[in-house]
């Protein structure tokens, strides 16, 4: 019987209470719910030995606190620091939602229903959980004999409430704490298993920065009948200035973005190759065929090694029952960028300026707005000692062994807090694409959830 199955009643009510916290930290309106997310968490890892801290980034009042907490381990032992988010997407649509979006709901007795069952609260509370697991089985290191079998290391553990909006304030805030930063390795659970659920060892992230952009012309939305082919229509305008982001044949347009793209190693190509989900697989999953992005490249090609400028919203002009003819004032989108190594995210945002402000619609007035993310991608050589450490712990608990991964995805701060804390990067999670993270019905599976906690026993015992 696992660790889980025999803590099950007591994980599943600290599990609920962690998820009924309506935690966005996007909307300024969750503050509160942040700070009393921050503050559960922190009567949570008080038993454990930890000194437990909420910290506010130098002049960002008003934001989710940080919670940073270190329990000291044996001397000589190595260092490790923990990272995950308490923050979680909108639930909109909530029309969407089979279930209460911020109430947790277990379904035929394996999966769990909730915004933020799997990102990040469900995967860093297993990881939380299977730790405290390996404290209570290595004992307090002042009492135990010398035969225990595991030296205790120091476990530094960083929470916070902005990782769906960019991390801004522990972005800030890393700097200013080096010193208590530092560690050996870095471990984060919050990213996916392979296909078939094989346990997966992330050897990359895309960087990614997001934006709005706005054109504006009339002053106030004008009848269509009385000033169609005389004013200039934003809601055009605007989709020929997204068209223009891209060529014909999926590659993007924007002259400089793509400069400095390394593409993979041979050893890297196929082992990304290796744990691929297939073209089909991908359609069955998602409902649609994997044909976006640039021609001529594999799957993984496009998601794990190259950039990306994707659409993410367009709001302009009449969306009602019916019709209302007018010519709007105005069209906003939302835009992301997913980028890889090398690609510096200042240069690669000043070439995208300089195209929209290039291909702008005459008569339009463009606004660039609330750039944030401007995270760096990167990629971790195969040879990495914690990585061998990594593979043989996944073999024990899956004698299929792991595969490695090249997410398509970005945690933002991770580059952050590997350059202040000089540790070395190791994210294992157990996500699956039935997860439906950042969409309604979010849900994390029990399995899932005690695999996560077998990783942090066997992995911190191992260090």
């Amino acid at each position: 019987m696992s660790h889980f199955d025999e803590q099950r009643e007591t994980i599943l009510k600290e599990y609920f209470e962690l998820l009924r916290f309506p935690t966005v930290g996007a909307e300024p309106m969750r503050l509160k719910d942040c700070v009393d997310c921050a503050m559960w968490l922190k009567k949570w890892l008080a038993p454990q030995g930890f000194a437990v801290e909420l910290m506010q980034a130098p002049k960002m009042l008003g934001t989710p606190p940080i919670l940073f907490a270190e329990r000291k381990g044996d001397e000589g032992a190595p260092t490790v620091l923990f990272y995950g988010h308490y923050d979680v997407q909108p639930a909109d649509p909530l029309e969407a939602w089979n279930t209460p979006p911020f109430e947790p709901t277990l379904k035929d007795d394996q999966r769990v229903y909730c915004r933020g069952a799997q990102d990040d609260k469900g995967q860093f509370f297993a990881f939380l959980c299977g730790m405290r697991n390996f404290l209570i089985d290595a004992g307090d290191g002042r009492a135990r004999s010398p035969s225990a079998p595991h030296p205790i290391p120091t476990i530094k553990i960083v929470l916070e409430g902005q990782e769906e909006s960019g991390s801004t304030a522990l972005t800030a805030l890393a700097p200013t704490i080096k010193d208590r930063l530092r560690a050996d390795v870095l471990l984060v659970c919050d990213t996916g298993a392979g296909a078939d659920f094989r346990p997966a060892i992330v050897a990359g992230l895309r960087g990614v920065s997001h934006f709005t952009v706005r054109l504006e012309a009339a002053n106030y939305d004008l009848h269509s009948g009385e000033h169609g082919g005389i004013a200039p229509n934003p809601a055009q305008g605007m989709a020929e200035l997204i068209a223009s982001l891209h060529n014909p044949d999926g590659s993007i347009a924007v002259r400089g973005f793509c400069d400095h793209v390394v593409p993979p190693t041979d050893e890297e190509r196929a082992a990304a190759e290796s744990a691929a989900v297939s073209p089909e697989e991908y359609e069955k999953i998602t409902g649609v065929p994997p044909v976006g992005g640039e021609q001529g490249l594999t799957l993984t090609e496009r998601n794990s090694f190259r950039p990306t400028i994707e659409v993410n919203g367009i709001h302009t002009g009449y969306g009602g029952p019916g019709s209302k003819t007018v010519i709007p004032a105005g069209a906003l989108a939302k835009i992301s960028m997913r980028l890889v190594p090398d690609q510096n995210p200042d240069d690669v945002m000043a070439a995208l300026e300089r195209h929209l402000k290039q291909h702008t619609p005459r008569g339009m007035k463009l606004f660039i707005e609330d750039l944030t993310g401007g995270a760096a991608g990167f990629r971790l050589p195969l040879a990495s000692p914690v990585f061998r450490l990594a593979a043989s712990v996944l073999e024990e608990i899956d004698p299929r062994g792991a595969v490695f991964q090249w997410d398509g995805a970005s945690i933002p701060v991770v580059s952050t807090l590997k350059a202040c804390s000089g540790a070395a990067p190791l994210l294992v999670g157990f996500g699956q694409p039935e997860d439906h993270m950042h969409s309604p019905n979010e849900s994390y599976g029990l399995n899932q959830f005690s695999r996560a906690m077998a990783w942090a026993e066997k992995i911190l015992a191992a260090l």
